[in-house]
């Protein structure tokens, strides 16, 4: 396996810069000075939901779509800063020790400050403008994007000399902390490391990853927005992952990455069907990871289009985080030859499906899946044809 640690300074490409200098002009028109710039992708994940925060194997990239921030230091005695895709600005001390309560975007900020802090390294306070272009809501972690472009852009700035991996460790304990959510490391792992045209097969244990080649002109990725985020999701998703640490720890394991599913059938009538079931698709999913990377590695989409619907049918059925709105957009795919595999992605109850679609077929499918959305739901979705993009980087 490749351990990733290599730090790049990019040119980003034509369509990109727009935004970079929108948001670059946007700093030095509020604070009067130069800033630094970072771009930080979001990401997808082919295959492996819900298996990080179970120790267990992923297999996400990073893409070409995030989150452009500039920072520089401040000359007054406290940081401001600024999201310039809602217009809202906010001040707040370097020494506050606490969430807002129902904030948003502004808690993953003071959190990677507070994280930072509390390693003991020493920054002053500082000035952030940032914008992205990822879809808000659509499950491509513009949240691990942020909080990974700030602390790129501190250890920048304040010379932290803080590895890529503290970095990303760093956001995850952000999230946890201020945002409130339990959390594994992918995605901040893919949108730190992620490399153009590869997929990052990524043990969540030992934190090493293998560079898989993801490229055939003949299919491409396209995201199907639902436009939906159920109130579930945040807490379905630390409710499933507290279900998971207790059946590991009732079998004696320090994680579900430690049983196979013979041991874990073996032991099915210590657990009540649905707890049981849940247990049942994290290894399965595990082992669908595993197949994925083989596929992949044999160029062989159809094996992986395969797996693709069969994770998502877990999901559904066992771990139980999908929606009907994801459920039609899949049954979309599954019924279409032009598209080999699909599921939805993320944490579910909303967000995105990740179509494998052929490419001269984009068109076709994109236009019957908004036409049986539709007429199901009165809703217009969003597609997005996305590619696998290179990972967290100082911008030139």
């Amino acid at each position: 396996m490749v351990f990733l640690c290599t730090f790049e300074a990019l040119v980003l490409p034509i369509m990109d810069q727009l935004l970079v200098q929108k948001v670059r002009d946007q700093f030095q028109e509020q604070f009067q000075t130069s800033p630094v710039v970072v771009f930080s992708p979001g990401r997808i994940n082919l295959i492996g939901e819900h298996t990080d925060y179970n120790e267990g194997y992923v297999l996400p990239a990073a893409i070409d779509m995030g989150i452009v921030l500039a920072i520089q230091k401040s000359k007054e005695p406290y940081c401001t800063a600024t999201a310039i895709n809602i217009s809202e600005s906010f001040s707040f001390p370097l020494d506050q020790r606490t969430p807002i309560p129902e904030g948003g975007w502004q808690n993953y900020i003071m959190g990677v400050v507070y994280e930072i802090l509390n390693k003991d390294r020493t920054i002053a306070p500082f000035n952030v403008v940032f914008g992205g272009n990822i879809p808000p809501g659509a499950g491509l972690s513009s949240s691990a994007a942020l909080e990974n472009a700030l602390v790129f852009g501190l250890n920048e700035l304040f010379q932290l000399g803080l590895s890529k991996m503290e970095m990303i460790l760093l956001s995850q304990a952000a999230e946890h902390t201020f945002a409130g959510v339990q959390c594994g490391i992918m995605d901040q792992y893919a949108s730190m490391f992620g490399k153009q045209n590869t997929a990052l097969f990524l043990d969540c244990r030992t934190l090493q990853a293998e560079v898989i080649p993801f490229r055939n002109d003949e299919f491409s990725l396209i995201l199907l927005d639902s436009k939906v985020k159920h109130n579930l999701a945040d807490s379905a998703y630390n409710d499933r992952r507290n279900t998971c640490s207790g059946v590991a720890q009732q079998l004696g394991v320090p994680a579900l990455r430690d049983l196979d599913v013979q041991t874990l059938l073996d032991n099915r009538q210590k657990f009540e069907n649905d707890i049981f079931q849940k247990a049942l698709f994290v290894l399965e999913e595990n082992n669908r990871v595993l197949n994925a990377v083989i596929a992949l590695r044999n160029n062989d989409l159809k094996t992986l289009g395969t797996l693709l619907f069969e994770s998502h049918a877990g999901l559904q059925h066992q771990y139980k985080v999908s929606c009907e709105e994801l459920d039609l957009l899949v049954d979309v795919a599954r019924k279409s030859d032009d598209v080999p595999g699909a599921r939805m992605m993320g944490g579910g109850f909303g967000g995105c499906t990740l179509n494998l679609v052929k490419t001269e077929k984009i068109d076709s499918f994109i236009h019957t899946a908004k036409e049986e959305y539709k007429a199901r739901f009165n809703k217009a979705i969003t597609a997005y044809h996305v590619t696998t993009g290179t990972g967290t980087r100082l911008i030139t």
